[in-house]
């Protein structure tokens, strides 16, 4: 059905006529994410401003039985906020509010629209540290940080988005407006339900703020890049670094395709035979960061790097790290779609599973570059393709599904921080079980009963 001219209007005494989009040249820029080749036009996009707005505007689709899409910057991987046919598209960019930095208790009130990076440079102003760091941060904002639990470069050491929110602002399918969480460091009062809207990808309610814990700003930091002749070897690094009792705040690492990529993007001189590179730092107390860097150092040449480099200054530091943190941007140049995935294992099954992934791409005739999170076992397999051969398509959706069994074969996930969406629903079944599923769906019915937010995402009801 389309959306009625009524209750258009009402959406315009809602949030005022100049925050709602109807005509198609102005609603096409929000039908699509950052998912490759997938896309829907909605009925209209709204922009509230305030949370009795977000509570307005759910009320009325209750009432008018509208499907809504809950939607920041549109920087998702999953299609978690591609829009639904003749839906309201809720844009929340325009709430954007820094509403208490409480230093005495290391916390961050938001609104939801609030860009990553700029939460990120209000806590180091104040000698703190935000320490998630998706890479899309200079885009994405907290609320979809938070609806998909993004992860980040800095997840070994640090974690996920769950670990730094302690409470939550929430208007629930009813359009009623719950305040779940507290400042509180140790709180254990009833039922986490907090917790419940971390990950859930907007399919049970709208978040409005966020409550984020900040931790101090580490004293010092070394930066490292090393390269290897064989994959096995940087994975046998990361093993032998973690068993030393070695946490880094990063341990990335790009293959053959994407070093060679990242070379012809960012010249940064990168051997293009190399086989793998790991991207390490190490933060804490100046003398801890010097002992972990030198001893990261020894034990990457004890497991044959080929090259290792300690950056000497903040300079040099960033230089280093853009060997990793170009590395989706330098494959995106390389074809007309790029489709960047995701599929975590267990650390001891890294070498493993990257050796699947360079072998299902050779069997089905596809470059893949893989990058990641070499340190939480977190794996972006990149597929460079072109959707407009629907057949090379075709053999891709193959390749990913193989991949995916695979992960769950060894015993990992087919998402560490992306999240399911449109794009992974269909392998959901057989990563969680059904007994899992089933317990979702039980929730979903229970809080959004009409199934009104976000429908269609994460699984079918």
């Amino acid at each position: 059905m389309t959306i009625s001219t009524e209750a258009l209007n009402k959406l315009r005494s809602i949030v005022g006529q100049e925050n709602v989009l109807t005509q198609p040249e102005d609603v096409i820029p929000y039908a699509f994410d950052g998912t490759a080749a997938i896309k829907q036009p909605a009925g209209c996009v709204v922009f509230p401003q305030a949370t009795r707005q977000v509570a307005e505007i759910i009320k009325l689709a209750n009432a008018s039985q509208i499907p809504v899409v809950t939607r920041g910057s549109g920087t998702g991987l999953s299609g978690g906020s591609v829009p639904v046919a003749e839906g309201i598209v809720l844009c929340l960019v325009k709430m954007d509010r820094v509403l208490d930095l409480d230093q005495k208790n290391l916390t961050l009130l938001v609104e939801a629209g609030v860009v990553t990076q700029n939460v990120a440079d209000l806590a180091a102003t104040a000698g703190l540290l935000y320490p998630p760091d998706p890479g899309s941060m200079k885009i994405s904002t907290i609320g979809g940080n938070v609806a998909e639990n993004s992860g980040g470069l800095r997840g070994l050491k640090y974690g996920v988005t769950r670990d730094y929110v302690m409470g939550l602002e929430v208007v629930l399918a009813n359009g009623k407006v719950v305040w779940l969480g507290s400042k509180c460091v140790k709180d254990v009062a009833g039922y986490s339900m907090k917790d419940v809207f971390i990950g859930s990808e907007g399919t049970l309610g709208v978040i409005t703020k966020v409550l984020l814990k900040l931790v101090p700003q580490p004293a010092a930091k070394r930066t490292l890049l090393a390269t290897f002749a064989r994959m096995d070897a940087a994975a046998e690094t990361v093993s032998a670094i973690i068993a030393a009792r070695i946490i880094p705040c990063t341990l990335e690492f790009l293959d053959r395709i994407t070093i060679q990529c990242v070379e012809d993007f960012a010249h940064i001189g990168l051997p293009l035979d190399a086989e793998a590179l790991l991207l390490m730092e190490t933060d804490g107390h100046p003398a801890v960061v010097e002992d972990e860097a030198r001893r990261m150092e020894q034990i990457a040449r004890e497991h044959g790097a080929a090259s290792v480099t300690l950056a000497q200054s903040a300079q040099e530091a960033a230089r280093l790290a853009t060997a990793r943190r170009s590395a989706f941007s330098a494959l995106a140049r390389v074809a007309p779609t790029t489709i960047l995935e995701d599929a975590t294992v267990p650390r001891s099954e890294l070498a493993r599973m990257i050796r699947f992934i360079q072998e299902v791409g050779e069997r089905h005739g596809l470059r893949i570059g893989t990058f990641g999170h070499m340190g939480d076992g977190n794996l972006h397999p990149t597929f460079l393709t072109d959707e407009c051969n629907h057949e090379e398509m075709e053999r891709v959706e193959r390749a990913m599904k193989e991949i995916f069994d695979f992960a769950i074969q060894l015993g990992g996930t087919i998402t560490g921080e992306h999240g399911i969406g449109l794009a992974k629903k269909a392998f959901l079944p057989g990563a969680i079980g059904e007994g899992s599923l089933d317990l979702m769906r039980q929730l979903k019915r229970a809080w959004d009963p009409d199934n009104l937010l976000n429908p269609g995402k994460i699984f079918d009801r």
